[in-house]
């Protein structure tokens, strides 16, 4: 049952989504407060695993039929639809009583709409075009907002919304690259794919164009003056890995480089946070 709660909540994507959270809020310039330091994971964590319950409810027949995934809880039987639902219920509203509670209703709006448009828009659409890559991207840009709005910040704020843009901009290299090990599964499932082939290195011209453009806007943390010496003589060689494995064609290593990105801003904002 333990194994089976794990798997429907996806834990490490959950907690890369309360990371980024965390990240938000310790862009904001003021002192940390444990408080609402931990509601920013907490909730946005509480949030997350919920809706990775709700969407393998949503996608119980698809998931069957994926090699990748048929061993999920809901395709193999380990729990039913009412169980699940009642585990997401059991996630999602506590995460939004916590985020009403210590930030008011600006951070669980926030949290609220991530949500929806999760399993609303990105979910149904994912089946119909692959397009659907960069549209589901969007999620991934709530959390910082969610952690800055809890640090007293507005979410319109320009260092919020930069934060979010490069998180938005990291999801899809990060799931295309897991599209594309599992491209086989995919297909026979019927998901329709970005074209992510190419003559360069092996990936497309659009694949190479986001890369450049996720290089870029990560550059702009240490130009907007976000992260400060010296730091930022550290920070600006984070993208560094990312062009070189891309050239090489190292998909292998470019794959967890890409997923650890986050983690590394974050890490160096708690040490800038602490100086």
């Amino acid at each position: 049952m333990n194994r089976a709660v794990a798997t429907l909540f996806r834990l490490k994507l959950s907690f890369l989504n309360g990371v980024a959270a965390v990240a938000g809020y310790l862009l904001f310039p003021a002192a940390i407060e444990t408080i609402p330091l931990c509601a920013a994971f907490g909730g946005v964590f509480l949030l997350t695993v919920g809706g990775s319950a709700a969407n393998q409810i949503m996608e119980r027949n698809l998931d069957a039929r994926m090699v990748r995934t048929r061993l999920r809880p809901l395709p193999n039987g380990d729990l039913t639809v009412s169980q699940a639902t009642v585990i997401a219920a059991a996630a999602i509203i506590p995460g939004l009583f916590l985020l009403t509670a210590v930030g008011g209703w600006m951070p669980a709006l926030l949290g609220a709409a991530a949500l929806c448009w999760y399993l609303a828009v990105y979910t149904p659409l994912k089946i119909r075009t692959a397009l659907a890559l960069p549209v589901g991207a969007l999620c991934g840009a709530f959390p910082p907002l969610i952690g800055w709005c809890l640090a007293g910040g507005q979410p319109g704020d320009y260092r919020a919304i930069t934060l979010a843009g490069l998180l938005f901009l990291w999801q899809v290299p990060h799931f295309w690259l897991f599209q594309r090990r599992h491209a086989a599964d995919y297909r026979q499932a019927g998901i329709p794919l970005l074209n992510s082939q190419g003559p360069l290195s092996g990936y497309s011209a659009f694949f190479w164009l986001w890369m450049g453009a996720l290089c870029v806007a990560a550059l702009l943390l240490p130009a907007f003056g976000l992260i400060e010496r010296p730091g930022a003589l550290w920070y600006i060689l984070f993208p560094v890995p990312i062009v070189f494995l891309s050239m090489f064609r190292s998909g292998s290593l470019l794959f967890p480089y890409i997923n650890c990105f986050p983690l590394l801003v974050t890490l160096l904002l708690v040490i800038q946070k602490l100086n």
